[in-house]
């Protein structure tokens, strides 16, 4: 008897999270948590988890301009050493959104390991900004390259990341912002002072932020003095931006 071949696992979209637009102008993509090395395929409620709530937030904000959010469903857990598969599938799913939207810009937008993704995924052509939320990052080994940089050229950029991290340590986000920030004066990344890997603490702040950042880049609306300070400040300063307990709450569009 022949033997079966083994299925190619494939990643997807997500339905949009609430109603789909009439007609779409812009999109983000949720990018999942995920594992240094795993060939499992990820839990799909488990993995989306930590991006659901990022994503109401930002479809109640952006329904009216004609914003769709999805969540990527990875191939596989892991990113997986050079294979990437996780940033390879962010650059799969703005393919996907060329297909069925056209020319409309993209948000990357990741959690942990996703944040990682989204950052390396940046130079698609059809991605204009970059929201990375506690991204994790390789340690620095002088037998290896750094972390790449340059597809961030030209993407409106945002990092945050929580001081006490213990998950993914916050001084190798500062220093991948810093080396970008080089070539790209659009990029800033905030401090959340005492948070964890998940920003629990801060949770309603920095969904603020996200979505302050997220309008602004997408459609063009005007941001909040503090992002608008971060982005213009010269590093370290717009590198270090602590995030204000109650952000958010005064904010006026």
């Amino acid at each position: 008897m022949a033997q079966q071949a083994t299925p190619v696992r494939r990643a997807r979209l997500g339905r949009t999270i609430g109603p789909e637009p009439t007609a779409v102008s812009g999109v983000v993509l949720l990018l999942p948590g995920g594992d240094e090395v795993s060939a499992r395929r990820p839990s799909p409620m488990l993995a989306t988890a930590s991006v659901r709530a990022l994503g109401r937030r930002l479809m109640r904000a952006g329904h009216a301009e004609g914003l769709a959010t999805h969540v990527v469903h990875y191939r596989f857990r892991g990113w997986n050493g050079s294979e990437a598969h996780l940033a390879n599938d962010a650059s799969w799913a703005a393919d996907e959104v060329v297909r069925r939207y056209g020319d409309v810009p993209v948000c990357l937008a990741g959690v942990g390991m996703g944040g990682r993704a989204a950052l390396r995924a940046a130079g698609h052509t059809a991605v204009n900004s970059v929201l990375a939320l506690a991204p994790w990052l390789p340690e620095d080994d002088v037998a290896a390259p750094p972390e790449p940089v340059k597809q961030l050229a030209g993407r409106r950029v945002l990092i945050v990341h929580g001081t006490n991290d213990e998950r993914t340590d916050p001084e190798l986000s500062f220093r991948l912002a810093a080396r970008a920030k080089k070539s790209n004066r659009d990029i800033c990344r905030f401090e959340v002072h005492s948070d964890g890997h998940g920003l629990h603490q801060y949770r309603s702040e920095v969904h603020a932020l996200a979505e302050d950042f997220v309008m602004g880049a997408l459609f063009g609306h005007g941001v909040s003095r503090p992002l608008e300070d971060a982005l213009a400040a010269p590093p370290p300063l717009g590198l270090r931006m602590p995030l204000a307990s109650g952000f958010g709450r005064a904010l006026r569009r």
